[in-house]
């Protein structure tokens, strides 16, 4: 054990998840610390009697108060370990990268083992997310790192995310090395595994649009709701930047209406179908989805396939109550909009809510609607967002593929 490193010893009984490798050590479970670690720092993880649990990064002010990143104690935390942590993340998707012009994440922090760390690559370059005060420190690091192994033409920040907020963090955006990233950038995210289509192109807005640029978590789900559209009249509700919308329409939609309460990301979906799908006939709506849905109901109007995508609705455990009635509230109403056999596309994005609470909520709107539903297909984020086994906190979107009749 390294002498220099400050010392975080755990309550008795409290051992157990980083025994399991689980990540996370929360400042409830701190017994003592010994030395006087800075925010960022790397620190000792001790049980209550002194034995040696892991080594992991230290954060001032967040409720995760450690994020365990090594459980072998001759291992060091150090610069040598995050390329190498790197490397394993790119190795992983080495198919991914033989893609020139494709948009996919390549390094997904705990899920990736490296804590804090979000990388999506966009093309020739990539955007990054510094999100606990260790990597805030470590910018330096990571950009030689990235540099050396990808060698773009830029990479950008984009730390804006909530949870540098619990980190003690202000918001950063802006150029961390080489060139900056155009206002647009027509990309095709990856492929499905196994598919030989190539996805269409889509233009990304690195610098102001939703997380990094792009949700890249849809990628795989948008082509296996494309499979249903052949003909529809398609309802792309919370639709952004239209992905739903336009592999849709290449699969042979009859119609689109999207949906958005953003003016910007509308004007950004109507470039998209204008690049991918001029000839389909395409209604463009900003207004905010729960009060159109009623409107639509009340007007009989109705559709064959509709797809609810909407933002983050739990952002802590307290808000999963009034999340859950949020997304009964949408079902409901899509439900109550479907012709008879019609697909109903429906997904969460809520960490806090899980997959069996996510099916009881379409559960109880389907009864609600008097409406038979069926589960045709289980959806949730693509491969290059992968779930480890010891950090289950990083399945975050699931989705249901609905037959309403």
């Amino acid at each position: 054990m390294s002498q220099r490193n400050p010392s975080i010893i755990l309550k008795a009984g409290r051992e157990r998840p980083l025994q399991q490798r689980h990540p996370w050590v929360f400042s409830g479970a701190i017994q003592a610390v010994r030395g006087t670690p800075h925010a960022g720092a790397v620190v000792e993880l001790l049980s209550a009697d002194g034995n040696w649990l892991a080594r992991g990064f230290y954060s001032s002010e967040s409720q995760i108060r450690v994020r365990a990143a090594c459980w072998e104690e001759s291992e060091a935390l150090d610069a040598n370990w995050l390329r190498r942590r790197i490397t394993r993340a790119l190795q992983a998707r080495a198919q991914l990268l033989e893609w020139p012009d494709s948009a996919c994440r390549l390094i997904f922090s705990e899920s990736d083992a490296i804590p804090g760390l979000i990388v999506d690559r966009y093309g020739p370059f990539l955007v990054v997310q510094l999100l606990t005060q260790a990597m805030a420190a470590w910018a330096g690091e990571v950009t030689a790192a990235l540099r050396e192994l990808l060698q773009p033409r830029g990479i950008y920040e984009r730390s804006d995310a909530e949870v540098r907020a619990k980190e003690g963090l202000p918001a950063r955006e802006g150029l961390l090395w080489g060139e900056f990233p155009p206002e647009q950038l027509p990309l095709r995210p990856i492929r499905q595994p196994g598919s030989g289509s190539i996805p269409p192109p889509m233009l990304i807005d690195l610098r102001t649009g939703q997380k990094t640029g792009h949700y890249l978590d849809q990628t795989i789900n948008r082509a296996r709701v494309a499979a249903y559209s052949a003909g529809t009249r398609l309802l792309d509700c919370f639709c952004y930047s239209g992905g739903f919308s336009l592999y849709a329409a290449q699969a042979g939609a009859a119609s689109l209406t999207l949906v958005d309460s953003s003016a910007s990301a509308l004007e950004l979906a109507r470039a998209n179908l204008q690049l991918g799908a001029p000839e389909t006939p395409a209604e463009f709506v900003e207004a905010d989805l729960f009060q159109l849905l009623r409107r639509y109901r009340a007007e009989g109007r109705t559709f064959d396939l509709i797809i609810l995508d909407p933002p983050k609705f739990a952002h802590s455990q307290p808000q999963v109550e009034r999340a859950a009635r949020g997304y009964k509230d949408i079902n409901l109403l899509a439900l109550q909009l479907l012709t008879p056999g019609g697909i109903l596309a429906t997904f969460s994005c809520s960490g806090l809510v899980s997959s069996d609470l996510f099916q009881k909520i379409v559960f109880g709107a389907a009864l609600d609607a008097r409406r038979d539903v069926q589960i045709v297909e289980r959806l949730a984020q693509g491969p290059d967002h992968p779930v480890l086994l010891t950090f289950p906190e990083g399945e975050y979107l699931k989705g249901l593929i609905c037959r309403v009749w």
